[in-house]
């Protein structure tokens, strides 16, 4: 099974390189932009390790696997421009290289490589990436919004990332049973893990912002103090009514653009009570997650998204 999956997101990888190339020069630059910075692969490879349930050899499985990491990528550019971020991937955004206007439309132009390959991939695979983009879009909207009267910031944040990363995640394991073959129940287990999964994935990428360093995110600790978006863990932070964090609470309540002060809130929040409160849920997603895994038939496939769930778990420590 490693190699198979070694291969096919070799086979993904120079897919992507052929679909981010354009004849005007401007394009090519932008578009491979984060293409060549690299990434974790993470959704091509849990479509990879999906179609393991099925027929893991299928052609349709990598053209799937291109697709959702296009869609992500395109996401960034995106998310970018609107975080103002200056950094991804420890490269420079493409925001920040060029302006807003080129980022976004180099999105798009990602957007439309992925649905160029999706028309290869049938009626359901269309209606499938539809949904999901339907449900991005709705993520980032909501994200700029405040949460309902009978909402609280911190289960509207979950709510948003259910959209903005699990969606997401959850079609990468979807396209890699579905297009397998994989049993109807076997497909939906996987998605169903893919989405909760993915919520798991991202409350550990926010715990790092914090506690981590740059090597471990591919952007400096405290990019999302810096940028004024929410996380876990501040959110968290600015709940609490203990009197001795009031300082904290002043520093989390707008963007962050002082070095010193960026490095107060970091000290601060990495001995505050909210890192644990956000540890514990991020731990409770990624068991909740493995959990979905049983019954599934037991193939060393089974075995890798045990090991991915345990990742969580080393990554949030």
């Amino acid at each position: 099974m490693t190699a198979r999956v070694r291969a096919g997101l070799t086979e993904v990888e120079d897919l992507l390189t052929r679909c981010a190339h354009s004849d005007h020069p401007l394009i090519r630059e932008a578009a491979t932009h984060l293409v060549a910075a690299g990434g974790k692969r993470f959704r091509p490879l849990l479509t990879l390790v999906a179609a393991e349930f099925g027929e893991p050899t299928a052609e349709q499985v990598i053209v799937a696997g291109c697709v959702v990491e296009l869609t992500h990528l395109a996401t960034l550019y995106h998310d970018d421009v609107m975080d103002e971020a200056a950094l991804r991937r420890g490269v420079q955004t493409a925001n920040a290289r060029w302006d807003n206007t080129i980022a976004i439309l180099t999105g798009d132009y990602l957007f439309a490589k992925a649905s160029m390959l999706l028309a290869d991939l049938g009626p359901e695979a269309v209606r499938l990436q539809a949904a999901t983009f339907e449900r991005l879009v709705t993520g980032q909207i909501n994200e700029c919004l405040a949460p309902d009267p009978d909402e609280t910031a911190i289960d509207h944040y979950l709510r948003v990332l259910e959209d903005k990363t699990g969606s997401l995640i959850a079609t990468s394991a979807r396209f890699g049973a579905l297009l397998s073959g994989a049993g109807p129940t076997v497909v939906e287990q996987l998605t169903r893990f893919g989405e909760t999964f993915g919520v798991a994935f991202q409350l550990a990428d926010d715990i790092i912002d914090i506690a981590g360093e740059a090597e471990q995110s591919g952007k400096l600790p405290g990019t999302d103090l810096r940028e004024g978006v929410p996380t876990l863990p501040t959110l968290y932070a600015l709940a609490s009514t203990d009197p001795e964090s009031a300082r904290l609470r002043e520093l989390l309540s707008a963007p962050i653009e002082d070095d010193a002060l960026i490095i107060e809130a970091l000290d601060a929040l990495r001995t505050h009570a909210a890192m644990d409160q956000a540890r514990a849920t991020t731990l409770r997603y990624a068991d909740e997650a493995r959990s979905m895994l049983d019954g599934l038939p037991d193939i060393p496939a089974r075995d890798a998204l045990y090991a991915l769930c345990d990742l969580v778990h080393s990554r949030t420590v």
